[in-house]
């Protein structure tokens, strides 16, 4: 496949890493693929580009995911858009989907993840996501939260204890643990 036969993708994330890692990764399988690191940039990015995917992260700084989302539907109604998150609710996906996410993966998700959440999308006929993700454990979400706000903290381990409210030495008790069977 080449990237004419292959839908345009529009990745806007503010992870400049993993969006950009991304990037390459949907690229070698022969997307065209655009990136922005914040929603104001995507959105001017889709109205010159259109594209016909879009992977949008949920929580960036200034304008949010959903209200990105929001935003490409309105340029095109037609753009097929994944959401990704590291908190994975039951709400949130709800209220993605109503938005007009066609489908939501948790992070981390890889270049394979993303393109079977849009293979989904189109064995259903372009229908949108699914029913909402399973309620996750009280182990996984603690989990998620803990390393949300890990790297919030740029990994600094006394910071990110503090803003959780527990101990420096039970956070990294709790990190020492290997994450919950099924987040592994």
């Amino acid at each position: 496949m080449n990237a004419r036969t292959n839908p345009s993708i529009l990745l806007i994330d503010d992870d400049a890493v993993f969006r950009e890692r991304l990037a390459r990764a949907l690229s070698g399988r022969g997307y065209e693929v655009w990136t922005a690191g914040d929603g104001a940039e995507g959105l001017a990015l889709a109205r010159r580009e259109s594209p016909e995917r879009a992977v949008v992260d949920l929580r960036m700084e200034g304008m949010g995911g959903l209200e990105v989302v929001e935003g490409l539907r309105a340029i095109d109604p037609h753009t097929q858009v994944v959401v990704l998150t590291g908190y994975g609710s039951i709400a949130t996906a709800v209220e993605a989907t109503k938005l007009g996410a066609t489908n939501f993966l948790p992070k981390p998700a890889d270049a394979d993840d993303i393109l079977r959440a849009f293979e989904a999308v189109d064995r259903e006929g372009g229908k949108g996501a699914g029913p909402a993700p399973e309620a996750p454990t009280l182990a996984r979400a603690e989990w998620e939260h803990i390393n949300r706000v890990l790297a919030d903290s740029g990994g600094n381990i006394s910071e990110a204890a503090r803003r959780l409210g527990i101990h420096r030495r039970s956070l990294q008790r709790k990190l020492a643990r290997f994450a919950p069977e099924e987040h592994a």
